[in-house]
C-alpha cells in the first residue's frame, strides 16, 4: 500500500487546559459558561480613567498564582497564561509517553508579547537602555508561548506559532490536525494564548470602533446578535488541547473527548478589518470543513459561533451559515460564548474548539447571554438565558473562528458518545 493509498489516520482530543476571565481551568470555565456568567469587570487602574473603553475581561486567575515566582519574571504575560494552560492540559492527557521526534506544538496569538515590548520602551524612556531586562526579546518574540511549551515538553517535531489575528488559535488546531494527518507527529499540543490589557491596545481597538464603549454597565456589553451590540469586549487568557493519532491514544488507552475530523481555512481577500458582508470566504470554510469531514448540514447537531458582537461580523457570520448549509442553518442550536468570556482575540478559537469539545461530551449548549432584541438580519436558532440539552449519541459540532485581514478557520467535530 502506497502511502496516498493508505487510510487517514484520525485526530482525537484527549487533555484540555484553559486559564479565562470565568475560570482558572477548563472545568472551571466550563462550569462558568453553562451557568451564564459574565468574566466582564471595570478596569481600575488609573490609567483606565482617559480612557473611552474603562472595562475588560481579565483573566479569574492570575498566572503569579499558579507559577513560581521566579520562572513567571522571566515569561511575557502571553506566555505565563499559555504554560498554565499547557501543564493543565498536559496533565488531563494523563501526561503521555511519546517520542519527542513525534510530538510538536502549535500555539497561536494575535498580537504576541506585546506587554513586554510597551513595559520595555517605559523603561528605555524612563531609566535607559541599560535597565533593559535580558529577557525582553524572548518574553516579547510571538512565537514565545510555543516555544516555552515545546522547551519544557521536549518536543521535536516541530514548534510552530500561527498569527492570523482571532483566527490564531483555532488555526493551530488545524495545523496539529494535518502534522498528525501527515504522519509528521503523533501527539501536538495546541492552542492559543493572549495578553494585551494595556492603555495602547485598548485606545487603538477604540479609536477603530471595535470595542463596546458600554462603561456603565460593563458584564452587559458583549451582546452578539442582539439589535444594541456595539463592538466587542477586550479579554485575555489561553486555551490549549492536546491531540493525539487516535491509533495512538487507543495504545495507551487514552480517555478521547471528540475527534476533530474536518477543517476549513480560506481567506476574504476583502478588507484588513471589515468582514466580506457576503460572507462569501466564511461559506467556503464551513463547507470545506463539512466535506473534509465528510458531513452534511443536516447532519450538525450545534454550532459554536464566531460571535464577537460586533454589528457587521455578527450579521456576515449568520449570511455565511446560511449560504453554507441551506435551510437547516436556522434549525441548529447555536452558541455564542464570547457573550461571557469577551474576545480572547488569539486565544478564542482555541478557547470555544474545549467549549465545543465539552459541548459534545456533555450533550448540553451553553447559552447566549445579553441577547435581549435579536437583529433581524440574524436568522439563527441561538441559545439564549440557559443551557440547552443536545441530542443523546454521538454529535456533530461546528465551530468558527475569523480574524482581521479576513482569516476564516471552520472546524468540524465528533463527539466520543
Amino acid at each position: 500500500m502506497t502511502r496516498d493509498d493508505a487510510p487517514r489516520r484520525g485526530v482525537v482530543v484527549t487533555g484540555l487546559g484553559a486559564t479565562t476571565p470565568v475560570g482558572g481551568d477548563a472545568p472551571t470555565t466550563w462550569a462558568a459558561l453553562l451557568a451564564g456568567r459574565s468574566g466582564v469587570r471595570p478596569l481600575t487602574e488609573e490609567w483606565a480613567e482617559q480612557l473611552p473603553v474603562r472595562f475588560a475581561a481579565r483573566v479569574a486567575v492570575e498566572p503569579t498564582e499558579v507559577l513560581d515566582r521566579v520562572e513567571a519574571r522571566r515569561m511575557d504575560r502571553t506566555q505565563q497564561f499559555a504554560t498554565v494552560a499547557a501543564r493543565e492540559a498536559w496533565a488531563d492527557a494523563g501526561s503521555p509517553t511519546v517520542d519527542p521526534l513525534r510530538l510538536a506544538v502549535s500555539v497561536g496569538t494575535g498580537i504576541g508579547g506585546a506587554l513586554t515590548l510597551l513595559n520595555s520602551w517605559d523603561i528605555v524612556r524612563e531609566s535607559g537602555p541599560r535597565k533593559v531586562s535580558p529577557y525582553s526579546i524572548t518574553m516579547l518574540m510571538p512565537n514565545g508561548p510555543a516555544a516555552v511549551i515545546g522547551l519544557e515538553l521536549g518536543a521535536r517535531a516541530g514548534v510552530h506559532t500561527p498569527v492570523s489575528a482571532c483566527a490564531s488559535g483555532a488555526e493551530a488546531v488545524t495545523q496539529g490536525v494535518e502534522l498528525i494527518r501527515s504522519g509528521a507527529a503523533d501527539v501536538v499540543v495546541v492552542g492559543g494564548t493572549e495578553a494585551c490589557i494595556h492603555p495602547m491596545p485598548l485606545a487603538a481597538f477604540a479609536a477603530m470602533m471595535a470595542l463596546s464603549k458600554r462603561n456603565d454597565e460593563p458584564q452587559r456589553a458583549s451582546r452578539p446578535y442582539d439589535k444594541g451590540r456595539d463592538g466587542f469586549v477586550f479579554a485575555e487568557g489561553a486555551a490549549v488541547l492536546v491531540l493525539e493519532a487516535a491509533e495512538h491514544a487507543a495504545a495507551r488507552g487514552a480517555r478521547v473527548y471528540a475527534s476533530v475530523t474536518g477543517v476549513g481555512i480560506t481567506s476574504d481577500g476583502h478588507h484588513l478589518a471589515q468582514p466580506d458582508p457576503t460572507g462569501a470566504g466564511v461559506t467556503r470554510a464551513i463547507t470545506a470543513a463539512l466535506a473534509d469531514a465528510g458531513v452534511r448540514p443536516d447532519q450538525l447537531d450545534h454550532i459554536n459561533a464566531h460571535a464577537t458582537s460586533t454589528p457587521a461580523g455578527d450579521v456576515a457570520e449568520a449570511v455565511g451559515l446560511h449560504a453554507a448549509l441551506g435551510d437547516v442553518a436556522a434549525r441548529i442550536p447555536v452558541s455564542a460564548v464570547k457573550s461571557m468570556t469577551g474576545h480572547l482575540l488569539g486565544a478564542s478559537g482555541a478557547l470555544e474548539t474545549i467549549a465545543t469539545v465539552l459541548a459534545l461530551r456533555d450533550h448540553v449548549a451553553p447559552p447566549t447571554i445579553n441577547l435581549d432584541d435579536r437583529d433581524d438580519a440574524v436568522d439563527l436558532d441561538v441559545v439564549t438565558t440557559v443551557p440547552r440539552p443536545l441530542p443523546s449519541g454521538p454529535l456533530v459540532a461546528l465551530n468558527n473562528s475569523f480574524g482581521f485581514g479576513g482569516h476564516n478557520v471552520c472546524l468540524v467535530l465528533q463527539g466520543a458518545s
